[in-house]
């Protein structure tokens, strides 16, 4: 039985998971390393430190669908669909411009119930707080070393955090970079934003009337969303939630700092912005080093295998687009892979 290592329990992992686990049954081992204490990834939902809140989306907010793409992909959205994973998103959004006969989806219990969803279906062995640093090829297997913890063998490796993360690893994978594949990594580029969740006490009102906003004129703020009634989530006994996202270049003018400096900044914007908010019990910041692809590896290929034996095979975002059906491509040209080399 093959020994397949997933770093990273993001969308592209999670779904690396699952795809490998239905196409191949019990004929491999699958184990999802994460540096984070919950799966996710960009996708992550975090929970208010006190449970009378209703939960807020931190990365991404919700998923749109295009024809071409809910037609290529139908497996993957009516299954999500089907379980009640992903729900129509119909309530109003302000400044969203959409193309012709996209459609959008939002996700009742947050946007990590899709990874979730995938990581529950793939059965594999899943460690949190796993921050893998450096891999070393030992004749047909990798050891795999982690922060604070003794090192394991693993017949094929699939690497699907950030791209700056993977270049940061000691050990054979730099010198196993082709000159063209070293280029290509070190060309992909992030933008960078921050995030602040506000959770409110139950008898909270937010007097707005739209579930998410796109704001055009502040040089912070870019997109404000009321989370919980975004995912109809709104009702008695849990206070509703608010998420504030950054512009690009506010995030890029303040990522060396820390969240704490910045958080009251955003806050400050906000109460601009929505003078009568309510005051909440608890706020979390989060800062995304790496929010969205702005340059991926050229034309987009799904994955990049730095090794076909034993296998090493990078993959996510950076290498076809941010959002949810380039994660799916992803994960779909890794499986290729994997299927021909195990």
């Amino acid at each position: 039985m093959s020994r397949v290592l997933i770093v990273g329990a993001g969308l592209t992992g999670s779904l690396c998971a699952c795809l490998l686990r239905r196409e191949m049954q019990n004929k491999v081992q699958i184990v999802v390393w994460d540096k984070a204490r919950g799966a996710g990834g960009r996708m992550t939902t975090s929970r208010p430190p006190d449970p009378s809140s209703q939960s807020a989306d931190l990365g991404a907010q919700y998923i749109t669908a295009t024809p071409s793409y809910f037609q290529s992909h139908s497996s993957f959205y009516s299954e999500l669909l089907s379980s009640g994973v992903l729900q129509p998103f119909d309530s109003l959004v302000e400044g969203l411009k959409h193309k012709d006969g996209s459609r959008d989806y939002m996700t009742p219990l947050g946007m990590s119930s899709v990874v979730k969803h995938f990581l529950s279906e793939s059965g594999a062995d899943l460690f949190f707080e796993h921050h893998v640093t450096g891999l070393y090829r030992r004749g047909a297997s990798w050891e795999v070393r982690r922060k604070a913890g003794s090192s394991e063998m693993f017949d094929a490796v699939v690497l699907t955090m950030p791209v700056a993360q993977i270049l940061q690893l000691q050990g054979d994978l730099g010198n196993m970079l082709s000159v063209q594949q070293r280029q290509q990594l070190d060309g992909v580029v992030y933008s960078s934003r921050f995030a602040v969740a506000l959770f409110f006490p139950p008898d909270a009102v937010l007097s707005f009337p739209w579930s998410a906003r796109y704001v055009s004129d502040n040089r912070c703020i870019c997109y404000i969303a009321a989370d919980s009634r975004k995912r109809n989530a709104d009702g008695p006994g849990r206070g509703p939630s608010l998420i504030v996202h950054t512009s690009v270049p506010f995030g890029l003018e303040h990522l060396e700092e820390d969240k704490e400096a910045v958080q009251p900044i955003i806050l400050q914007e906000l109460q601009k912005l929505l003078p009568d908010l309510p005051q909440p019990i608890s706020t979390k910041c989060q800062k995304w080093r790496y929010s969205q692809v702005l340059t991926s590896v050229p034309d987009c290929p799904g994955h990049m295998t730095v090794l076909k034996s034993p296998p090493l095979i990078c993959g996510g975002d950076a290498f076809v687009h941010s959002n949810f059906d380039g994660c799916v491509e992803s994960a779909l040209s890794v499986l290729s892979v994997l299927k021909a080399s195990l």
